[in-house]
């Protein structure tokens, strides 16, 4: 927890504060049991009406000033732990933003997602408690064993041996739950990933009738979090019992011991009610300071797990250029292993894109094509020899300026919440007119001109009130509209009819800007117009010219040309 507190540095006020006001609170409710005793002694006993109602407006005025302390420092604890929560939150997503594709595969990403909102709010819930009770609580016990000194020395002495026992069983109990919190949280994870798979894939799941089998894993998985979280709350549910248990032994011991003292004259019966008072407090205050130490528990798990995400380093760093003339790209002999692969994903490639060139990808499923164009634009850096930009090596970019050069369009389409031109735009300041050439270029005009509002059409979550042509249509012109000079198309016209690809393709050659432009493809009629067209096979080039080239002399895409002419040709 103490690697996330650099995070309160802008709400110190608040965190001397809540404190100071709780120890406030504590000064008044530790004075109660001795106007209680004052009350019974000097009022009821002497009836003394008069002592009583002077007696009854201080305890009335002590619990109205206790209760706006009490208020002062919830606002104060509840100021600081939302503005921690929101700085946590803030830095684990932007840290999470500069991690590379190879970090965050090996993270996962239902671990992020769990480490952001359940992990946080823990962490938040923490910081909140701790402000309010972390101070309170040993200040009202030891404050309490003080005052019953002051009352009776001897009966006292039964406090100095309750609260080392409570203290004990608190602590032994905390030490063992702490382990038991991460598993839970660690399997917390587990279900979360299932339930993602689930949702993300639903329609798969369905058309393969895999429901059955998917609920009885996720029931497996369910089942072991239940399982961990039931041990975890048996061990923090004796926490309470036992406590309450040493408590009520104390006062037992307490009255016995103070009514033998008040038949010897030695203590009046409105001591022994301060004394009995005071260990109440104590009772109360030590199951507080129990759910504090629980909730502490869980905190520092989660704020452990949170740490562990912010102290990654990229695996992968920028390089110091931010500029070149040159544009060509060279693979000279690239080689790529994804993490934990038995095999690599690409081997030996080489080959040579010139600034304005049309370079064709294509292969069966599995085959390394989109490996390939992640390398471009660095994703994911060659295991194996090195691909460069402009002679330099693509390392020695820095990773805004090939971000600003390069447009990806991936295979999946995806829109975001928001209208049409603020997927368009993409964070990129553009007018109206600018982002209009880019829909007309992306053959999505038609999108457009036929919703009411125009560019300004809401679009849902993931696009889902537009077909999957239209989505990859609109992602393609959220590339185009950068300008890019590396445009790269990875497979992103798979729903789009033979024409419209057709004329997508032109549309791209004659553009102003004469992107690079990488085309990968499963359709040889998307590809056979490249001025190179790339033949991979395993991860290996297998072929690597012009369509007419490769019907002569690779044997691969002849076959992958043959099997596709009939649906060309129609």
């Amino acid at each position: 927890m103490k690697r996330l507190f650099r995070y309160l540095k802008d709400y110190r006020k608040e965190c001397v504060a809540a404190p100071l006001f709780k120890l406030l609170e504590a000064c008044f409710e530790l004075s109660v049991p001795l106007v209680v005793a004052s009350v019974i002694d000097r009022g009821i006993l002497a009836h003394d009406t008069g002592h009583i109602y002077r007696m009854f407006a201080l305890l009335l005025a002590l619990g109205a000033v206790g209760f706006v302390c009490a208020v002062t420092a919830q606002y104060f604890s509840a100021r600081a732990a939302v503005g921690f929560s929101a700085r946590v939150r803030s830095a684990l997503f932007s840290h999470v933003q500069s991690l590379p594709a190879p970090d965050l595969d090996r993270i996962g990403i239902s671990q992020l997602i769990t480490r952001i909102t359940s992990d946080v709010t823990q962490a938040q819930t923490g910081v909140n408690l701790t402000l309010r009770l972390i101070m309170r609580a040993p200040f009202v016990v030891f404050g309490a064993v003080i005052m019953a000194f002051t009352v009776d020395a001897r009966c006292a002495l039964i406090f100095c041996v309750c609260v080392p026992l409570l203290t004990v069983t608190v602590f032994a109990i905390m030490l063992g739950c702490v382990p038991l919190y991460r598993r839970v949280q660690t399997h917390l994870e587990q279900v979360s990933l299932r339930v993602r798979e689930n949702l993300v894939g639903a329609r798969v799941l369905r058309a393969f009738a895999r429901e059955d089998a998917e609920r009885e894993r996720f029931d497996r998985e369910n089942d072991a979090l239940c399982a961990v979280q039931r041990f975890t709350g048996r061990i923090s549910a004796l926490l309470n019992p036992l406590t309450v248990l040493i408590v009520n032994l104390s006062i037992a011991a307490l009255i016995g011991r103070g009514a033998v003292r008040v038949g010897m004259g030695a203590l009046s019966q409105g001591q022994v009610v301060a004394l009995y008072n005071y260990m109440m407090q104590i009772l109360t205050e030590l199951i507080k300071m129990a759910n504090l130490i629980i909730t502490m528990t869980r905190a520092t798990a989660s704020a452990g797990r949170i740490a562990e995400v912010l102290a990654v380093e990229p695996s992968m760093q920028g390089g110091s250029l931010r500029g070149t003339d040159d544009y060509d790209i060279r693979f000279e002999n690239v080689s790529f292993t994804y993490r934990d692969a038995a095999a690599p994903a690409l081997e030996g490639v080489s080959f040579t894109a010139c600034k304005g060139q049309t370079i064709g990808i294509i292969g069966a499923t599995g085959s390394g094509k989109s490996t390939l164009v992640q390398l471009i634009s660095r994703f994911y850096d060659a295991t194996e020899g090195r691909v460069t930009l402009g002679g330099r090596d693509i390392r020695e970019y820095d990773f805004a300026f090939l971000r600003k050069k390069i447009a990806v369009v991936p295979q999946r389409a995806v829109l975001f919440r928001g209208s049409i031109r603020e997927n368009v735009c993409a964070g990129i300041p553009a007018d109206d007119t600018r982002v209009m050439a880019a829909i007309e270029r992306a053959q999505a005009v038609d999108i457009v001109k036929g919703k009411e509002r125009g560019l300004d059409e809401p679009v849902e979550q993931g696009g889902k009130n537009f077909s999957g042509g239209q989505r990859q249509r609109l992602t393609i012109a959220r590339a185009l509209v950068r300008e890019p000079e590396i445009l790269i198309l990875d497979d992103s016209s798979s729903a789009l009819d033979y024409a419209t690809d057709a004329a997508l393709r032109r549309q791209i050659r004659a553009c102003p800007f004469r992107p690079t432009t990488f085309v990968v493809s499963q359709r040889a009629c998307s590809v056979m117009h490249a001025d190179q067209i790339i033949v991979l096979e395993n991860g290996a080039v297998v072929g690597l010219g012009s369509h007419q080239q490769l019907l002569e002399h690779c044997p691969t895409y002849a076959e992958i040309y043959a099997s596709q002419f009939e649906e060309v040709q129609a």
